[in-house]
């Protein structure tokens, strides 16, 4: 079989995707990235995967642009004539749908990771484009042979409610998983009794909560506690809430925090830290920096909104919750986690066993793979499909 992974950008795809893609690959299959380009995409042919460009602007509205964009999406479909079409993100799962059935693509996944930034935020932009993008859903997610990936079941009952999606085609996968081999707790473990280290690692947006987590830092350093604040990302020019670099440069001219900008190798950096922070009212999947962080066995603080509660199920088990938009009720936290290192080492233990039993790459991506099975139960290689379910941890 043929698959062909579409993103908005060649960087989702390397990193969130290429577990999958290679797992393709072993059982025999085809698989082509699609993305706009970029400078990750030159990584897949050294993994025997081929990468074509598709041009392709995140935050265009221009109607003739975007016309010539679904062509081009079109005609590269007609080329690569696959079997299976997977595609990620909201604007990427809508212009598939559409192009797909222009070129006779036999089966159709799309995934949304959350409801993302139309849906979340109250600017003007978002509220304008909402009812225009819910039509879309609409007109794209009911064919039979589609299936639509969501992965938290607050998103599952929403879009079922608002009838973007029927029920019966919507499947819940949680996260993108992690890989649970390469993220785990750092052996020996890191001295409970040193300076407490709090890191944040999200795209810069303000609804990640970037400002409660400088507000946490700066009540802290009125209270006189030694906590060391880090944070771990680029702004992110496709989207209108992003927050600029100058902005996060003041912050750390104010000795707020430390800012490391883009992390290429996460695991050395969780390594060094005791808790991940992420105060974030974006509506979430399930974010990736909190399984990475829970497979490290690090304590974690996030809210208790879709997908991140997915993460921490109980506040005091398996994490700890605070309000959003509540940056005392952050401090707090760290404050209870800097005076109590037994309960942040209790809460990186349970932690870990949670992605472990939930969150392990191996087990999204069979649950994946079982939904392209589901839609296209009679192609030749479904079978090595099944008979490849278990998976062993």
């Amino acid at each position: 079989m043929k698959f062909v992974f579409f993103a908005n950008t060649d960087w989702y795809l390397y990193n969130f995707r290429l577990a999958t893609a290679r797992r393709l690959q072993a059982d025999g299959h085809e698989v082509v990235m699609m993305s706009p380009p970029g400078e990750f995409g030159a990584r897949f042919a050294a993994l025997g995967l081929r990468w074509v460009t598709l041009p392709m602007h995140r935050a265009s509205l221009n109607p003739l642009r975007e016309a010539a964009t679904l062509w081009q999406l079109v005609k590269l479909l007609r080329r690569e004539r696959p079997d299976l079409l997977h595609s990620f993100t909201v604007k990427c799962a809508i212009y598939g749908a559409l192009a797909a059935r222009a070129a006779s693509v036999p089966a159709v996944v799309n995934a949304v990771a959350g409801m993302g930034y139309v849906f979340t935020s109250d600017s003007f932009k978002a509220r304008s484009l909402r009812p225009v993008v819910k039509a879309l859903f609409r007109a794209t997610f009911g064919g039979v042979r589609s299936l639509l990936i969501l992965q938290n079941p607050d998103d599952a009952t929403a879009f079922a409610a608002s009838r973007l999606a029927r029920p019966d085609r919507i499947r819940v996968i949680r996260s993108s998983g992690v890989n649970t081999t390469r993220f785990q707790p750092v052996n020996p473990p890191r001295r409970r009794d040193g300076r407490l280290r709090v890191l944040l690692a999200a795209r810069l947006l303000w609804e990640k909560g970037l400002q409660e987590f400088v507000d946490a830092a700066r009540l802290l350093r009125e209270q006189g506690r030694d906590v060391e604040f880090l944070l771990a990302g680029m702004p992110d020019p496709g989207n209108p809430r992003s927050v600029n670099a100058p902005q996060v440069q003041q912050w750390v001219d104010a000795g707020l925090l430390q800012w490391l900008g883009h992390v290429d190798d996460m695991p050395a950096l969780l390594h060094t830290v005791d808790v991940m922070v992420l105060p974030s009212y974006y509506r979430e999947g399930v974010p990736r920096s909190l399984i990475e962080a829970a497979a490290c066995g690090l304590a974690i603080v996030t809210t208790g909104l879709p997908g991140c509660r997915e993460v921490v199920t109980q506040h005091g088990v398996d994490g700890l919750r605070v309000d959003a938009r509540d940056a005392r009720g952050l401090a707090d936290q760290i404050i209870a986690l800097d005076d109590d290192r037994e309960l942040l080492w209790q809460l990186g233990c349970s932690a870990r066993q949670r992605a472990l039993a939930d969150f392990d790459e191996r087990l999204v991506i069979q649950r994946t793979v079982d939904v392209y099975a589901e839609l296209m139960p009679n192609h030749v290689g479904m079978q090595r499909f099944h008979a490849s379910r278990e998976v062993s941890i």
